[in-house]
């Protein structure tokens, strides 16, 4: 199969996977316990009449059943309108426009970080295999499999930001601070914690996958011929290991976004991080069924487009697995 047929299939499946995710999303919302029309108004739900709350309803159309707003609320999005947020009063798109750029920092710092980091500790692990070295990083990654972003979130709050004072304990800028006065530094200094938490957690699949692929590489025949030849230590990785299992950790990274948006929606709760997975929550509890929507539409996106970058860094840099559909 050639690359546009593979690319269109692709797509095709994901055009089915997000119209269920929305009928999912859309019905999970419409039957939430949540009245959409208190959520809305907040504590100020006692000032308000029966007659005010009708109005805000009709307004919003949250008093058509539920399929009518579902094919009126499709309608729009075919038409490139994701509809206005009932929290922040603003277009959607505009709200993931601007939420998504703050988070877009702290999610390619995080995945870089943990797939640098992941990839050489699976290496060290790999090439020292049965040593005191891979054991203590099976047991650093298979902790880090077992472990909450938002524990280690607050782990990091307390240890680093209240205990030593070294990182702010929240949000993405300094408080009081006007925008205009804020600098590239202060976003760093605020980015820093999250960003760990996220990469230290991103750490463990990249590494135990890279280690196993490795160990696998060194137990071949050509390897033991390679060593015969007096080869070892880095020159033996640099020359066979690095190209065996570079490209699995490549397309187990970019499959890890699923994963990774995940974790931004908690570690951003834990640090205040005013992103995309804050405004997701704010969403889920307010009943704010459009910008939910589009959230879930605008993630899944990503889901995707790592997924098919994967798919495509595999099928040009390995023509086997060409040559194995054609077969």
């Amino acid at each position: 199969m050639g690359l546009v047929p593979f690319i269109l299939k692709k797509l095709l499946r994901m055009a089915a996977l997000l119209i269920a995710l929305c009928i999912l999303s859309f019905w999970l919302v419409s039957y939430s316990p949540l009245d959409p029309v208190q959520a809305y108004v907040g504590a100020d739900m006692t000032r308000v009449s029966s007659e005010q709350s009708e109005m805000i309803a009709e307004y919003w159309g949250l008093n058509k059943p539920p399929l009518e707003r579902f094919l009126h609320w499709g309608s729009a999005v075919l038409h490139g309108d994701l509809g206005t947020s009932m929290i922040f009063r603003r277009p959607v798109a505009e709200v993931i426009g601007e939420r998504f750029m703050a988070s877009l920092a702290l999610m390619s710092t995080a995945w870089l970080l943990s797939g640098v980091l992941g990839f050489a500790l699976g290496a060290v692990a790999g090439m020292k295999q049965g040593t005191w070295a891979d054991r203590l990083i099976k047991w650093y990654c298979f902790t880090l499999a077992s472990t909450p972003a938002f524990w280690l979130g607050l782990l990091l709050v307390m240890v680093f930001a209240v205990w030593l004072g070294w990182f702010p304990v929240g949000l993405g800028v300094p408080a009081g601070k006007l925008a205009d006065d804020v600098t590239l530094a202060n976003r760093i200094y605020h980015l820093i914690l999250p960003a760990l938490t996220l990469s230290i957690l991103g750490v463990a699949n990249v590494a135990l996958h890279t280690r196993q692929k490795l160990v696998d590489v060194l137990a071949s025949d050509y390897i033991l011929f390679a060593r015969a030849r007096g080869e070892k230590g880095l020159q033996l990785f640099w020359r066979h290991g690095l190209r065996n299992v570079a490209l699995p950790a490549i397309s187990i990274q970019f499959a890890s976004i699923s994963e990774l948006i995940g974790g931004t929606v908690l570690a951003e709760q834990v640090f205040s991080y005013p992103g995309l997975g804050q405004a997701t929550v704010q969403a889920g509890l307010r009943s704010d069924v459009p910008l939910l929507l589009g959230i879930v539409i605008f993630s899944a996106l990503l889901v995707f487009v790592g997924n098919l970058a994967a798919d495509i860094i595999y099928r040009v840099v390995d023509p086997r697995i060409r040559k194995g559909e054609s077969a």
